[in-house]
């Protein structure tokens, strides 16, 4: 089966060498990526032509989505399958369903990795799942298969998503950006406490800044989220002060 791929960045660029095992994937990007395309056993495409394909997945930032929905829009077939991998999942859906028509299937996910901590397989990662508009025999299948590549789904609603990841995502990159603003790095005398806190930074500093910046933008609970975690902060040192 065709899949169209829509970005080759971080992200796109490991989804794809996963997927060109088992898919005939056709590959856009804005970018001249041709070379690191076909090493993956990919074909380089135009963005018509991977938006003709079956199933279409677009890899772009969360501030370009929108945009990117509008210009696929009239170049979907019937019943084609559009997964998005947002890491949030309201905004997108809401896009999705004000844009696409009727017609075309929806199923929102987020990959619970990325590049650096499924770089050498997916097995034992998870992924989230909205099955917004989708064949039920068709959503089946991809359950499967997703299973069959060692990776759990979890089925969601794209609100229950967006609560949870912003307890869990965003205040985990928010740590993690404030430990590098912070300056925090191993030190001859140390903890096992501090290293395993060191290890947020892998997370985080191999991750752009527009993905923290469009995580907590567009998640209308990353707000929460914040302000919560720093007024639990500022308690507990009001407390060691007083």
């Amino acid at each position: 089966m065709k899949v169209g791929i829509i970005g080759f960045g971080r992200l796109g660029s490991l989804i794809s060498k996963y997927m060109s095992q088992d898919f005939t994937l056709l590959v856009h990007d804005l970018h001249d990526y041709s070379s690191e395309i076909e090493k993956i056993g990919a074909t380089p495409a135009t963005f018509e032509e991977a938006c003709d394909c079956p199933i279409v997945i677009p890899f772009v930032p969360m501030s370009e989505f929108e945009n990117c929905i509008k210009k696929m829009a009239p170049l979907l077939k019937k019943e084609t399958l559009l997964v998005d991998v947002c890491s949030v999942k309201e905004m997108p859906v809401d896009i999705m369903m004000k844009h696409l028509s009727k017609d075309i299937q929806i199923l929102a996910t987020h990959p619970m990795f990325g590049p650096d901590s499924a770089k050498d397989t997916l097995f034992g990662t998870k992924i989230a799942v909205c099955p917004v508009r989708i064949d039920q025999e068709l959503y089946n299948k991809i359950s499967t298969y997703l299973r069959s590549h060692g990776i759990k789904t979890i089925e969601s609603t794209p609100e229950e998503h967006d609560k949870q990841i912003a307890n869990t995502l965003v205040l985990t990159h928010l740590i993690g950006r404030s430990l590098i603003d912070f300056d925090a790095h191993r030190l001859e005398i140390d903890t096992k406490g501090y290293r395993r806190l060191l290890k947020i930074l892998e997370t985080v500093e191999n991750d752009s800044w527009q993905l923290f910046e469009d995580m907590n933008k567009y998640n209308r609970h990353a707000k929460e989220t914040r302000e919560t975690f720093l007024h639990s902060l500022k308690g507990v040192i009001s407390r060691l002060e007083n």
